[in-house]
């Protein structure tokens, strides 16, 4: 983020985003719903930016990593294996003045005490009751709260014919993409030339009955997530886990070019019973170290329990020793919209120049929404509005353009500065006799004279 960092808060990032086309709130005319958000222009630009860097540093350049898709929809026998129908909870609990819901660990936090979801109901009650004298409900200022509950975040749905077996239950809306994962295992070992130790990955969407969902687009009741699923031998579940946290901290530095600083770990003290280790990447957002990623060692808790309820058989069978195994997971699990937040927030930059602010989004080039503005230097000039787009019909075909007369230039350098365009290439009357254009920094704003013929290759050397 930029150095004012202090300056950059929540509303400031939630104005730019509305303003310029990145993030909408869903179903806005008809008054919003909440915790669902849109994808705008270039919100869906960097959305797929973001997906696309992802799986080339999972997938592509990984021998050892295959992807997958895997449905949305699932037999519902998938989460009760799980254990997400009985225990895929957050603690609530009501005001008993206004009624409204809340989330039992987020009143602690906010009230700056420290709690985890992960703590059972017991644990959280008793520290609940021990400070709720600090805990005020943020609608009507009261201290008068229910007893904590297990709140279910399973989302249920209704699905084809329910006048038999499918009767006796509900149908479920993911709660995350991993299950898709494990229950494909056995198809991916069977189909492929895959061999322990490998990865499945994928990017797909969630959902989660949220109590409380806060913070923009870091906690929404509809997600994507970017998922890869390691699968190890047991003996070697650790070492597989630590090369995985390392790779994992170099993608946000390098490939998205986060700022170290803004980039922390935290250790998750209270396990989930099954889990050796878990650590979360956090990121440094407006509103303070948040998760952005979780790095977790699970053991074989999850093809143990699908092989128990399934009745299938999910061993490994070692095709050099013979030894026969249910294989140990490490995962690495990222939402997609916490990463875009991250990447916004981190861009996010505030200067003066010349007496006036400037907002500009510095994007890591492989980021940014659009590549290249072209100009045509006055709009109402027929040969400079036809030779900027001969230039801009070409780039276009090689990067993501945008083509923009509207305006003096200066304004239509500052829109391009607030969604993050590393360049903008102008065409003047000089460009007419000496065959060059005028092509600006977003981050220095030095600009310099290139030949047209020379643009396409000076871009793809600056864009990488």
């Amino acid at each position: 983020m930029s150095e004012d960092k202090k300056s950059t808060t929540i509303e400031k990032i939630v104005s730019l985003c509305k303003r310029r086309g990145f993030i909408f709130p869903s179903s806005e005319i008809y008054g919003g719903f909440a915790a669902v958000y849109d994808f705008g222009t270039y919100g869906v630009e960097l959305e797929n930016n973001i997906k696309k860097e992802w799986w080339k540093y999972m997938v592509q350049i990984r021998e050892d990593i295959i992807g997958l898709d895997s449905s949305i929809f699932m037999s519902p026998k998938v989460w009760e294996a799980s254990g997400h129908v009985s225990g895929f909870s957050d603690p609530l609990t009501e005001c008993k003045q206004c009624h409204l819901r809340l989330r039992v660990d987020h009143l602690l936090e906010d009230a700056g005490i420290v709690a985890d979801e992960k703590m059972s109901e017991e644990e959280i009650n008793k520290i609940f009751d021990e400070n709720k004298a600090k805990i005020k409900c943020p609608v009507c200022i009261a201290s008068n709260f229910s007893e904590v509950k297990k709140f279910n975040l399973l989302v249920k749905s209704n699905l084809g014919n329910f006048t038999e077996d499918w009767s006796k239950g509900p149908v479920y809306l993911r709660g995350e993409t991993c299950q898709g994962i494990y229950v494909n295992y056995k198809n991916v070992v069977n189909s492929s030339r895959v061999k322990i130790p490998f990865g499945i990955a994928q990017i797909g969407k969630a959902f989660r009955n949220e109590i409380t969902a806060r913070q923009f687009i870091f906690r929404t009741r509809e997600f994507e997530q970017m998922e890869m699923q390691y699968f190890t031998n047991p003996e070697q579940e650790m070492v597989e886990y630590e090369k995985l946290r390392q790779y994992r901290w170099q993608y946000y530095t390098k490939n998205l070019g986060f700022k170290e600083e803004n980039l922390k770990w935290h250790k998750h003290d209270n396990l989930v019973f099954y889990a050796k280790e878990a650590y979360d990447i956090e990121y440094n957002y407006p509103f303070g170290f948040k998760e952005l990623e979780g790095v977790h060692a699970r053991g074989n808790y999850d093809l143990t329990q699908h092989t128990k309820f399934s009745g299938k058989e999910l061993s490994y069978v070692d095709p050099f020793t013979g030894e026969k195994y249910i294989p140990h997971i490490i995962e690495s699990s990222v939402g997609v919209g916490r990463t875009m937040l991250a990447a916004i927030c981190d861009a996010y930059t505030e200067e003066e120049i010349n007496g006036e602010k400037r907002i500009v989004l510095k994007f890591k080039p492989n980021l940014a929404p659009v590549k290249v503005a072209v100009f045509p230097l006055m709009k109402n000039k027929p040969e400079l509005v036809v030779k900027a787009k001969e230039i801009y019909d070409s780039l276009k075909m090689q990067f993501m353009c945008e083509f923009d007369d509207n305006g003096n230039i200066g304004k239509r350098y500052r829109r391009q500065d607030e969604i993050g365009t590393p360049y903008c290439v102008t065409v003047d009357f000089e460009t007419l006799e000496d065959g060059a254009v005028t092509v600006r920094d977003r981050d220095t704003m030095e600009q310099k004279r290139i030949k047209i013929e020379e643009l396409s290759s000076f871009l793809k050397e600056n864009l990488k």
